[in-house]
């Protein structure tokens, strides 16, 4: 059976990389949501730094997604 290549877009775009660390499957949860926190957190840096949002939309953009990403790591690993 043949795979389907990668489109090459979606890997620049949404690379992730490999897992490293003790595998649980709390740990995998946590490594994905900290690689899209940090994937996330580049994009509003550059609508910042373009002038496409203000520095306080962005401000807030970000403590939105650190409150995600802290409610992840209680959720997830707080509890092992």
């Amino acid at each position: 059976m043949s795979q389907q290549p990668e489109n090459g877009k979606d890997n620049f775009l949404y690379s992730q990389a490999r897992y490293r660390g003790d595998f649980s499957p709390e740990n995998l949860a946590f490594n994905a949501n900290l690689q899209e926190f940090t994937q996330k957190v580049g994009y509003i840096c550059a609508l910042e730094t373009n002038g496409k949002i203000s520095a306080d939309q962005a401000y807030d953009r970000i403590k939105e997604l650190w409150h995600q990403l802290k409610t992840s790591k209680k959720e997830l690993l707080d509890n092992q």
